[in-house]
């Protein structure tokens, strides 16, 4: 029997000027694919240079973690863009890290959207085709990260981009194997070992708790930790600790 495999991936670099999120540092000694912010949601100059040059030296893999234009909300204020700036604004995102992940010896290696726009084209086939006709255009070879069974990851199969099904550790979800929005009771799992828990039994079994008790299947490469969810670090140390006790191997999906 092969021995599972899996990929653990956080949201970094969620800063602004002065303004920090998260411990990207830390997280970087954790995680194999880090989801970077391109400046729509967070993210400056600066802060992009900074995490890629240190995702480069640990050999962590650099994602373009692409949004709404939205920096007030954080990016989790779903927007109307018309399709084709939509794909634009993709492409801008995708290229500006690119730049900076090349000058640290680097490249974008995958592409998952954010917040909103993350849950938006689970279901929106219009915005869902923009997104897949920005990486198509950018680069078809990179893969793409999203819920499964989305319209996202559909289209973006269709395309022939390369598809990855994600799982989160410390959301919520509902019965329908979608996350619980962070409005509602259950949106977040803050517990460690509850947390490492969980993951194990995605990893090995391909099962989820939603928060009505189900068992919801869920197919998933690689697991997310959110940076910037309370004890953060602990949480995604844990992960890693317990995935490895359970003899499962941590990997990234991308090179």
């Amino acid at each position: 029997m092969s021995t599972p495999a899996v990929d653990l991936n956080s949201d970094l670099g969620e800063g602004f000027g002065i303004w920090r999120l998260g411990d990207d540092e830390a997280l970087l000694d954790i995680v194999t694919s880090a989801n970077v912010a391109c400046g729509f949601h967070a993210g400056d100059p600066d802060i992009l240079r900074r995490v890629c040059t240190r995702a480069a030296e640990r050999g962590v893999v650099i994602g373009a973690q692409v949004s709404y234009r939205d920096l007030a909300g954080f990016g989790r204020r779903s927007i109307d863009v018309p399709a084709a700036t939509l794909t634009n604004d993709v492409i801008y995102q995708i290229g500006a890290l690119d730049a900076f992940a090349r000058i640290a010896g680097s490249r974008v290696g995958y592409v998952k959207p954010h917040g909103a726009l993350y849950n938006r084209i689970v279901h929106d086939e219009i915005q869902a085709a923009a997104v897949v006709d920005a990486v198509h255009t950018y680069d078809p070879s990179l893969p793409v990260l999203g819920l499964p069974g989305s319209v996202w990851l559909r289209l973006a199969a269709e395309a022939g981009l390369t598809t990855v099904g994600e799982a989160f550790a410390d959301r919520g979800y509902t019965a329908n194997a979608t996350l619980v929005p962070r409005s509602q009771p259950g949106a977040l799992v803050t517990d460690a070992d509850a947390v490492a828990a969980r993951v194990v039994r995605l990893v090995t079994d391909g099962v989820l708790e939603a928060v009505d008790g189900t068992a919801v299947s869920v197919q998933a490469r690689s697991v997310c930790v959110h940076g910037d969810s309370p004890g953060a670090v602990v949480m995604a140390a844990a992960v890693r600790n317990a995935l490895q006790d359970a003899g499962v191997a941590i990997s990234p999906f991308a090179s």
